[in-house]
């Protein structure tokens, strides 16, 4: 008798587990339970445009004097980029100041800081300020860097400042990570050590 009596109590135990399911699905009302990840109604992202966005320079060849160099010797300096004019044709090369220790020749080795801001965008995209340690470099005019330095950096003094504008066929012709194919590259280098 106890073996009946339990069956029947797990079978009415089942029978009402089903019926408690049944009531708790398909019904007139929504469930308020759901599977499946839900999301808020997207909203559109404010976008930075990309440089493929970015209208082309336009307008006359700009003057050396229009590229904005500021700060002090010996500290990170600052390019402002110039607008409503398009980039030289050929390497720029300007000494902002002028260092008055040794000069840089073919085959010098130089510590050097920089700063690389891009023409079409405007941006600063590199410096070696940031990490507090120039820039080493061996084989002045046959070194592994872009041909804008390697012709750019002869005749830069010891504690001098240069810009340098460096067209694309002198810098990375096909882009280089975030820097896009054909882009003009604006650099302000300062030797800090001159040997050789």
């Amino acid at each position: 008798m106890r073996t009946v009596g339990r069956t029947a109590l797990a079978l009415v135990s089942l029978l009402s587990a089903g019926l408690a399911l049944t009531a708790c699905t398909a019904s007139d009302r929504p469930s308020t339970l759901t599977t499946t990840k839900t999301t808020a109604a997207a909203q559109p992202e404010a976008q930075q445009p990309t440089e493929a966005d970015l209208p082309e320079p336009s307008g006359p060849p700009c003057e050396v004097a229009q590229y904005q160099v500021s700060g002090a010797a010996g500290s990170k300096p600052t390019i402002t980029v110039p607008t409503g004019c398009t980039p030289q044709d050929g390497l720029v090369v300007e000494d902002v100041i002028e260092g008055t220790g040794p000069e840089i020749k073919a085959g010098s080795t130089a510590e050097l800081h920089y700063v690389l801001a891009t023409f079409r965008d405007q941006r600063t995209r590199e410096s070696s300020w940031d990490s507090g340690k120039p820039f080493p470099l061996e084989n002045i005019g046959q070194a592994s860097v872009i041909q804008g330095w390697n012709e750019g950096l002869i005749g830069l003094k010891q504690g001098g400042r240069r810009l340098l504008v460096v067209p694309s066929d002198k810098g990375y012709p096909n882009g280089k990570g975030d820097i896009q194919p054909g882009e003009t590259l604006i650099f302000v280098v300062d030797a800090v050590t001159v040997a050789g």
